[in-house]
Formats: structure tokens, C-alpha cells, sequence
């Protein structure tokens, strides 16, 4: 893991160059499929070169200094410190803990690099602000810790120096344990033969010719040398100089970088736009009449229609005169012939959800006019929501509306057929002219029978009482006329009122139809819609991050 990485996750925020190449990745997410495919090339090619270049940790470097007991590593560190930081001895181990100076505000990479023994070089840092160097534990220690400690460290610092003793350069147990296995870093690793106060100036050279071989048996060729002495203060400017180098590459590369962030964020900026992605919603009227048009592509009025029809018959039979109300059976259900008369899901299924309704319905395919209206309203909608936005993403939004245009008819359909239509509660006033209507056909045929009685009486001259009156009138044929009239006066006041259930109905069904439409259209037409919208806000705060400098 980079420093910077580390630093992210310690903090919950990045440093300035991290942050904005992590919204330039987002931006490139955001956009991909909808911008200029070369631009986008372009910035993930600039991301690719900066994964290697976050392990810098923003304007940080941190340069390792290791060594075994004995050989002046921590007397260095001091030296470059300018203070006496670390401690300094020959006893095994002398530097049992890491310990860190910093020239400028290090305490984020510090805490994250796990360092407490921590120290602020004072005064103006110049050249090396942003300096971070680190005096590791002995590499000759016997505490496992220790060699935890180095290996742990050694794999984010920038920079490692392993500092060497004259006496003990050639000793095969550094190089065996210690040296070769960092082979793999060579790229970011120097040598310091330190102590060189203590070697005769004319055997200089020759021991570090002996030390090159050395390396390069190691794997290590090529690995910058340097010669020092802590005590007299004999090419410690020289090493400072080379970590002042290393400091002002590590500001000039994260110059570069920031500006080409800036640069390929403006460009993505300018081809994305700047609209409010507020501006871009959907309006009320604008859905009401998408809903409405693909209500009508998937027969919703014809239904409706049906649902009406399919009442007044259903009324008919049960509130008619029975006499004649039979006939309404011969009548076929407009329902059934659609194969909406059954309640959502029963039978074969199960639940109203659209979009597990199993059952299909028998409407016709909608014609080309309402197809064309249902095709208009969904570009309208496109329209509306691209208008504000830059070219590329008006186009990116308007194949989303259309990018489950497959589905679009068979998820209507389902819809309509998993609408719960009300047909099958029957109102209590049905039961109660039912029950009134079978009254009525009770009185008539008793007074019929009644009748019917007494003039086969009258034709076989057998002598009986007169039949009762009322107000002047024999009650039988009060019966025959109050079952007649009656029930036929019922059956015409409940087929005007079953007039007025069934529109109620046909209402209430349309209600039901246009919400199970609405949640086709939300899913099928806007919520694509809306994510290329969302995806366009994601891609304007990313940029306006990644472009900030």
C-alpha cells in the first residue's frame, strides 16, 4: 500500500493530488460510454502513470536510513538532523525504535507510518521541506520485532540509504541476510559507507570499487554509493544535497501531475458541461403524460371500457328481473374475453406485483397511432431532461430512454394483467335488490297461482269465499300487479344505477391500470433516465475536485 493510500484511510480525506486523481477516476467512471472515447484515454492513461507516482504521498518524502549496530547509522541521522535525535553507541542494538525527523508538517504520514518517536527539524527547511527520514532499528537485531519493524517500512519508503561500516563492508552476513534481499529495490536504494574518516584518503577509491562488486553480486548494480563521515562532518552536505535532489523531484513530479490532472479535468469539464443537475428533473406534467400515452399504447381504455361493460352485465344479472335477467348470462363477459375477469396471480401464481403477474392478457397489439404517441411521449420526456445538459450527454440520456424499449410491451402488459380491476366485490345494495327481487317474483307467482286458482274454481261452479281485499282490491291480484310492476320498476332504477357503479368502477380501474403503467414507466423509461442524470452529477462534482488546484 502507498503512503498516500495509508494516509487516506487513517484520515478519511486524501492529500490534494490523491484526492483529485481519486475524483478523476470517478469522473472517468462516470463518463465512460458517454464522452469522447480518446479523452477518456487519455485520463486513464494519466491515472495509470500516477498509481506509481502516489507512493510519493503527496509533497512527502520519506527516506529510510538502515544499518547494523556499529555502522554510524544513527550518528547520520543526526548529522542530517542537525541535533542529537537518535541515540548513538556500539552496544547491540543501539536503535531499538524507530525514530523520524521532519523538515515541515509530516503528523498524517507519520501517524500512519505508525512512528512515535517523532521529531520537527527546526528553523527554515529550505531544500528539504517536505523531508520525512526515518532512523530504523538495528538490521543485526535479535528481537524479532525489530525485524518486523524494518521489513514493514521498508516497503513504502521512498527512499532507503543503508549505511556500511569501513570495518565491516565485506562482511558476507550483511550482504547474504541483508543486502541481496533488497535487490528488489534498487530502484529506490543507496549506499553510505560511512565512517570514512577512519580510511586512509589513497585507499578510498579501491574500497569503493571492492564495495561496487560487492553490490553487484548482491543485485544491486547500478545502486548510488556515497562516502561520509558523521564525526567530521566529511560528505554529509553531499548526501543532504542528494536527498534535497530526491525532494525537489518528488515537487517537480507532483507539479507535472497536478497540472496534467488540471488540464485533462478542464478538458472533461468543458466536453461534460456545467448544467444544474437539478435543471434536468423530470416535471409532473411531462411524466403524467408519458404515463398517459403508454396507459393508451397498452390498451388501458379499452379495458376500462371492458371493466364498465362487465359491471353492467354482472349488475344485470344479479339485480334484473329474474323473469328476464337470465339472459344477461347468454351475454359473454367482455372480461373473460380479455382474460382480465380473474383477480391478479389466482390460479397459477401468486400476489399483484407486475412484474411477477403470470397471467397475460388477450388485448389487442397497439396500433401504429398509439404506438407513435407512446414513442413521441418517451422522446418528449428525453428531451425535456437533456436540453440543459452538453451534447454528449443529451444523447447518452436519450438511448437511455430507450434502452429497455424491448421490454417496454411485454412489462405493460403484465402490468395491466396484474391490476387488481375491483370487478369481483359485489356492492351490498346488489344483495339487497337480489333479495328484494326474489320477494317481488314470490309475490307474482303467488298471486298468479292465486288467480290462476280461483278461476278453475269459477269454471267448475264450486261454491268458495271471495278472496280478501285490500283498498277495494282482491290481494292476489295485488300480488300479481306489486311482482310485476315492482320488480320490473327495480330492475329499471338498478340498471340506471348500476350505470353509475359501473363508470365508478371503470374509474377506479383506471386509477389502478395508470399506477401499475407508472411503475413500467419509472422502471423501464425514467430510472434509466435518472441514472445518466445521476451519473452526469457524479461526473460535475468529480471534476470540479479533480480540476481544483
Amino acid at each position: 500500500m502507498s503512503i498516500a493510500a495509508g494516509v487516506r484511510r487513517l484520515t478519511g480525506r486524501g492529500p490534494e493530488l490523491p484526492a483529485r486523481l481519486d475524483a478523476l477516476r470517478e469522473a472517468v467512471e462516470a463518463t465512460e460510454g458517454r464522452l469522447d472515447p480518446d479523452l477518456l484515454a487519455r485520463a486513464g492513461s494519466l491515472l495509470e502513470r500516477a498509481e506509481g507516482r502516489l507512493a510519493l504521498a503527496g509533497d512527502h518524502t520519506v527516506v529510510a536510513l538502515a544499518g547494523a549496530t556499529g555502522s554510524g547509522k544513527s550518528s547520520l541521522f543526526n548529522a542530517l538532523a542537525g541535533s542529537t535525535l537518535s541515540q548513538v553507541g556500539v552496544r547491540r542494538p543501539t536503535t531499538s525504535s524507530t525514530t523520524a525527523a521532519a523538515w515541515g508538517e509530516a503528523d498524517e504520514v507519520l501517524a500512519w507510518l505508525e512512528v512515535p518517536q517523532r521529531h520537527q527539524v527546526g528553523g527554515d527547511p529550505g531544500r528539504l521541506g517536505g523531508l520525512v527520514l526515518l532512523d530504523l532499528p538495528d538490521h543485526d537485531s535479535t528481537e524479532v520485532a525489530h525485524h518486523v519493524e524494518v521489513d514493514r517500512l521498508v516497503e513504502v519508503v521512498d527512499l532507503l540509504v543503508f549505511v556500511l561500516d569501513p570495518q565491516k563492508y565485506a562482511d558476507a552476513a550483511i550482504h547474504h541476510r541483508y543486502l541481496a534481499p533488497l535487490s528488489t529495490h534498487r530502484d529506490v536504494m543507496m549506499v553510505v559507507l560511512n565512517h570514512v574518516d577512519e580510511v586512509p584518503p589513497e585507499r578510498r577509491r579501491d574500497l569503493d570499487r571492492d564495495l561496487a562488486r560487492l553490490l553487484d553480486a548482491d543485485g544491486l548494480t547500478g545502486v548510488p554509493r556515497l562516502q561520509t563521515s558523521a564525526l567530521t562532518g566529511e560528505g554529509v552536505d553531499h548526501l543532504r544535497d542528494v536527498l534535497a535532489e530526491r525532494v525537489a523531484a518528488t515537487r517537480a513530479a507532483a507539479a507535472r501531475l497536478s497540472a496534467d490532472v488540471s488540464a485533462v479535468a478542464a478538458r472533461m469539464a468543458e466536453a461534460n458541461g456545467s448544467a444544474d443537475a437539478r435543471s434536468a428533473e423530470i416535471g409532473k406534467a411531462h411524466r403524467t403524460e408519458l404515463v398517459g400515452a403508454l396507459a393508451e399504447s397498452a390498451g388501458v381504455p379499452t379495458v376500462v371500457r371492458a371493466v364498465e361493460r362487465s359491471m353492467v352485465r354482472r349488475g344485470s344479472m344479479r339485480t334484473g328481473w329474474p323473469v328476464l335477467a337470465w339472459r344477461a348470462r347468454l351475454r359473454p363477459d367482455p372480461l373473460r374475453r380479455l382474460h382480465l375477469d380473474r383477480l391478479p396471480g389466482r390460479g397459477s401464481g401468486s400476489g399483484s406485483d407486475v412484474d411477477r403477474a403470470p397471467d397475460r392478457t388477450s388485448l389487442p397489439a397497439a396500433g401504429r397511432v398509439e404506438r407513435a404517441r407512446a414513442e413521441t411521449a418517451v422522446r418528449r420526456v428525453a428531451d425535456v431532461v437533456g436540453e440543459p445538459l452538453a451534447p454528449a450527454w443529451q444523447r447518452s440520456v436519450r438511448r437511455a430512454s430507450l434502452s429497455r424499449a424491448d421490454d417496454l410491451e411485454d412489462a405493460l402488459d403484465r402490468a395491466v394483467a396484474g391490476t387488481d380491476l375491483g370487478v369481483d366485490r359485489v356492492p351490498l345494495w346488489w344483495r339487497l335488490a337480489r333479495l328484494l327481487q326474489l320477494v317481488l317474483v314470490v309475490a307474482l307467482l303467488a298471486g298468479a297461482v292465486w288467480l290462476g286458482l280461483l278461476a278453475l274454481v269459477d269454471f267448475v261452479a264450486i261454491p268458495i269465499p271471495d278472496p280478501p281485499e285490500t283498498e277495494g282490491i282482491p290481494v292476489p291480484t295485488l300480488l300479481l300487479v306489486v311482482g310485476l310492476a315492482g320488480g320490473w320498476a327495480l330492475a329499471v332504477l338498478s340498471r340506471v344505477v348500476n350505470g353509475w357503479v359501473a363508470r365508478a368502477r371503470g374509474r377506479k380501474a383506471r386509477r389502478r391500470l395508470e399506477e401499475s403503467v407508472a411503475e413500467v414507466a419509472d422502471r423501464l423509461v425514467l430510472a434509466p433516465i435518472g441514472a445518466e442524470v445521476e451519473a452526469y452529477a457524479r461526473a460535475r462534482r468529480a471534476l470540479e475536485v479533480a480540476a481544483a488546484r
